[in-house]
């Protein structure tokens, strides 16, 4: 196990000191747009603009649960009256 965590960690510190990292992850660009080529068991690298698009999107959805569960709590509590606590 402390093998291929040693190869898996060596590969990573490889690839972050490389010169150039987008040539490292197998990113190629054409006519403005980035392409990422898979590879068989490598994990895909993200482009910038697709981290900013899930950060706002994980953001919004948040926001969207926490917001419909502080002004309408009956969705996920239920449409029943509430137990006393003294009973």
């Amino acid at each position: 196990m402390l093998g291929s965590l040693g190869r898996t960690g060596g590969g990573l510190v490889r690839i972050l000191h490389a010169r150039d990292v987008r040539g490292a992850a197998g990113l190629w660009h054409a006519e403005g747009e980035v392409h990422i080529e898979p590879q068989y068991r490598q994990f895909l690298g993200l482009t910038h603009r697709q981290v900013i698009q899930d950060e706002l999107l994980s953001g919004f959805m948040w926001f969207w649960i926490l917001w419909l569960f502080w002004y309408n709590p009956d969705q996920v509590l239920g449409h029943f009256p509430y137990p006393h606590a003294s009973k």
